[in-house]
């Protein structure tokens, strides 16, 4: 009882401050330094916290077991967080994907479309990632539900080094095909602050690598 109130009250801690932080963040850059209007927090500026704490809690779900491989000293209660802390992160990838849906529109996301209104190169690759990680990501989930939990060649797959990599693949392009542009001027960043695609870029690419190193099939 005692182990199962640590790893409860671990997974709790982890998923509120990484929220708080993520959307702090947001609305530091974007409406405290930035030139974007408070009434656009409820949705734009949200949804851009949400998809920061989405990644975040996502990579934290996907390297506490193999940086624990790796010899780092990872807290027990961090370590049996792992399945909360991944079904919320996922469940956060899918409001950010609504809220996006929702949003994507020339007049919003205007560097995504050509004058014609059709998606760029850029934005239809980002899209394409963006897709396939959900759908990536949908399928781990399912790894968590009882019934499917006497599959072993699902579980044995889903649980892979393979799939692993290739679902933060697809994140990866995801991000850089999103933002990648504005990484490449730092003069444009509000206060200084690195954009949000690049924050989630650079957890993924760590967690990529963590996972290439750590993870065991």
């Amino acid at each position: 009882m005692e182990n199962q109130t640590q790893t409860r009250n671990s997974a709790g801690r982890i998923i509120l401050i990484t929220c708080i932080l993520s959307i702090a963040y947001a609305i530091c850059r974007y409406h405290v330094l930035g030139p974007v209007p408070w009434k656009d927090f409820p949705f734009f500026i949200l949804n851009k916290g949400i998809a920061l704490s989405a990644f975040i809690l996502l990579t934290f779900n996907f390297s506490f077991g193999p940086l624990n491989n790796l010899g780092v000293n990872v807290p027990e209660g961090f370590l049996a967080a792992r399945k909360s802390i991944g079904m919320t992160g996922f469940l956060l990838v899918l409001i950010h994907a609504l809220m996006s849906f929702l949003l994507f529109k020339p007049e919003i996301y205007g560097q995504f479309f050509q004058p014609d209104g059709t998606l760029t190169l850029f934005g239809g690759l980002s899209m394409l990632g963006g897709i396939l990680a959900l759908v990536v990501l949908w399928g781990y989930n399912l790894s968590f539900q009882t019934h499917l939990r006497d599959d072993e060649r699902f579980i044995r797959f889903i649980t892979s080094r393979k799939f692993f990599l290739s679902a933060m693949t697809f994140s990866l392009l995801h991000l850089f095909f999103m933002g990648f542009k504005g990484w490449m001027v730092p003069s444009g960043w509000h206060g200084g602050l690195p954009p949000i695609s690049l924050v989630s870029f650079v957890f993924f690419l760590l967690a990529y690598v963590i996972n290439l190193l750590g993870r065991r099939d």
